[in-house]
Parts: C-alpha cells; structure tokens; sequence
C-alpha cells in the first residue's frame, strides 16, 4: 500500500477514486503515564511518556486506515491526514484518513 500525504503520486496514475478511507482509535492515558508525564512536566522538555502513547495510538489508527483500503480495493491512499480529539478528560480519539485509490505506474 502507498500511502502519501499529496494529493497526487508522481511516477503513477491514479485510475479509480473509490473514496474516503478512515481508521480510528480511542486511547486513553493510565496511572503509569500520567504519574511518569507529570515528573517530566515539572522539569520541562519532551514529555516521553506522552510522545509513547501518542505514537501508539496513531500506529493504531494508520493501521486500521491500511485495513480499511486494503477492504475497499485501494493500493493507495492519497491526501493522508491524521486527526485527533479529547473526548473527555485523559480520553482522545485519533482518526487517520484519506482518500482511497487504485493507481498503477506510468
């Protein structure tokens, strides 16, 4: 699968838009992160514990935005975004999304 944030693939064409493909999570923090992302808040800088869970949840979203093409036809996506939103406190949804297509080299 190709996936690319323009919205065009040089080097291919694209020969059918089958439309938006999407892949969503829901994560929310632990005790664990919490109390280690507090400890390095205090100190300022990059707070690791956070960057993990960030980065763990948009793996899981990207994945199901793979699974999701992979279920329309798509060898590619193009135009690929992520978004995400606090559901409520210490509870965020993470989308990646795009636009599903089937390219071929030319």
């Amino acid at each position: 699968m190709i996936v690319a944030t323009t919205n065009d693939l040089p080097g291919h064409r694209v020969v059918r838009v089958l439309g938006m493909t999407r892949g969503i999570t829901v994560r929310s923090r632990n005790i664990v992160s919490d109390a280690l992302g507090g400890l390095q808040s205090m100190v300022g800088g990059r707070v690791g514990a956070y960057v993990k869970l960030a980065e763990a949840a948009r793996q899981e979203a990207y994945e199901a935005l793979l699974e999701d093409a992979k279920g329309m036809g798509a060898n590619a996506i193009l135009a690929m975004r992520y978004d995400a939103n606090e559901i409520m406190p210490g509870i965020t949804e993470v989308l990646a999304y795009g636009t599903a297509v089937v390219v071929e080299a030319g």
